[in-house]
């Protein structure tokens, strides 16, 4: 590999890919906390000329963390389709990218090319896109998955109720799921993020869900946020689970942190596609976030963009319906400012897309992060002109269990209405006929929760 340039008058030599691959990230607090970041602009430059004129090949010849020490790298090569590698291995990062964004370059021929890809050379593509660019990729590519009904088609912006209480209690959580169903909120799914990690409280907070999706005949998903072992406990006794879920992070170590292995994971798929209550075929629910592999110190000195791309080919393994990146939760430790979390959730956006999953994201930021509400509004706008799967909802954008702030019920209906998007079909014409949307657009009744009372 040719790791060396000449830029602006000085020579620039780096180590080897990963060193490349991480001075050539966009400026963020987390690979500097690492002390892999770029010293300064014309670096940052010039890493990104070197990974440009890299091919596929190499990438795929220099692994930054080998199979031979690592499942996720062993999923990551094993789902390589070697017929479409052996055409495009040739290929420079940068002749990737002018692919993507070719006009003439539709979805299904993405999709294709989506398959000889490793999560490296989808990182390493991004690292060489605008912000818009990788909106413009992103928007051509559409995945559709299906639990109790379906999501991600062109033009529809689906929205996941997260009804959270700081005690789990069922009427405050009801109060608040109420309020999005108002709204036409909850069609990605009814998920709840407990604040007790005990088989009895998720079995509590499924059976409450359930109850109200019977009793309104709501065509939708329900899902409690627990550690995967608890959830497992909890369908064992019975619980009506139509997903299960598991936060991922993108190396061995990482998960191993997080209280998983891929052991466990597939003990947890066999466990929900037997005995859960979604009809299928998709029953998981991921999440991710730039910097989590950092803050359990299992990221190898790979930068925090590789590395969430990593989790990706994870999550396709079990052929999920959604997964999204909590893309500001961490805090400024790893995306210093709103410039930074918007790079980052339009990155992660892109990344899960070009590897074929239904992405959304938790646009959000916590509370010692220099960004605001505003820009919150900025991001939403971003991804839903990319054609976001799915963005979060929580009563007044304010999440009083995890205490951060994310996106309202109301903002979600508001990007809709702006921006020509819809429910997903199923859940629409739920919506109609409880009188809260007509002919796409919400009724004077919508945002009242009494309906349901």
């Amino acid at each position: 590999m040719k790791l060396k340039t000449a830029l602006l008058g000085k020579t620039f030599q780096f180590r080897d890919l990963k060193d490349v691959m991480a001075k050539a990230n966009e400026e963020k607090s987390g690979d500097q906390l690492a002390g892999i970041a770029a010293e300064d602009a014309k670096e940052r430059m010039a890493a990104k000329l070197v990974l440009s004129e890299l091919t596929l090949a190499d990438i795929r010849n220099h692994p930054l963390l080998p199979p031979e020490t690592d499942e996720v790298s062993r999923i990551i090569e094993e789902g390589v389709n070697e017929k479409i590698f052996a055409e495009i291995r040739n290929w420079t990062v940068a002749e990737l990218r002018e692919t993507l964004l070719r006009h003439e370059t539709g979805n299904s021929e993405i999709r294709r090319i989506s398959r000889g890809l490793t999560s490296e050379m989808v990182a390493a593509a991004a690292k060489l896109m605008s912000n818009l660019d990788l909106m413009q990729a992103a928007s051509k590519m559409e995945v559709t998955t299906h639990c109790n009904i379906t999501i991600g088609q062109k033009g529809v912006l689906a929205g996941r109720a997260q009804p959270n209480h700081p005690t789990d209690n069922i009427q405050g959580m009801k109060a608040s799921l109420f309020e999005a169903l108002s709204y036409g909120i909850g069609d990605a799914v009814l998920g709840i993020n407990p604040v007790i990690d005990s088989a009895d409280s998720v079995k509590e907070l499924l059976n409450a869900t359930k109850e109200v999706m019977t009793k309104w005949q709501i065509p939708t998903q329900n899902c409690v946020l627990a550690h995967v072992k608890t959830q497992m406990r909890a369908i064992r006794q019975g619980a009506p689970a139509d997903m299960m879920f598991q936060s991922l992070a993108g190396t061995e170590a990482g998960n191993k942190a997080f209280g998983i292995d891929v052991a466990l994971l597939d003990e947890a798929d066999d466990l929900i596609r037997r005995d859960g209550t979604g009809t299928g075929p998709n029953l998981w629910y991921f999440e991710t976030g730039q910097g989590s592999e950092l803050s359990a110190e299992a990221h190898y000195g790979i930068d925090q963009v590789t590395l969430e791309s990593r989790c990706y080919a994870l999550a396709r393994k079990y052929n999920p319906f959604m997964v999204n990146t909590v893309v500001g939760f961490i805090g400024p430790e790893y995306l210093y400012d709103s410039k930074q979390v918007i790079r980052a959730g339009l990155e992660d956006h892109f990344m899960g897309k070009l590897q074929q999953l239904p992405m959304g994201v938790d646009v959000c930021y916590t509370n010692h992060m220099k960004a605001d509400q505003n820009d919150m509004d900025n991001l939403s706008v971003l991804l839903t002109s990319a054609g976001v799967n799915f963005l979060i909802g929580v009563a007044m954008a304010d999440d009083c269990m995890l205490n951060y702030q994310s996106t309202s019920f109301h903002d979600i209906a508001t990007l809709r209405e702006m921006m020509g998007r819809r429910p997903a079909p199923e859940f629409e014409r739920w919506l109609v006929k409880m009188g809260i949307m007509e002919n796409g657009r919400l009724t004077p009744l919508a945002g009242d929760p009494t309906l349901f009372m």
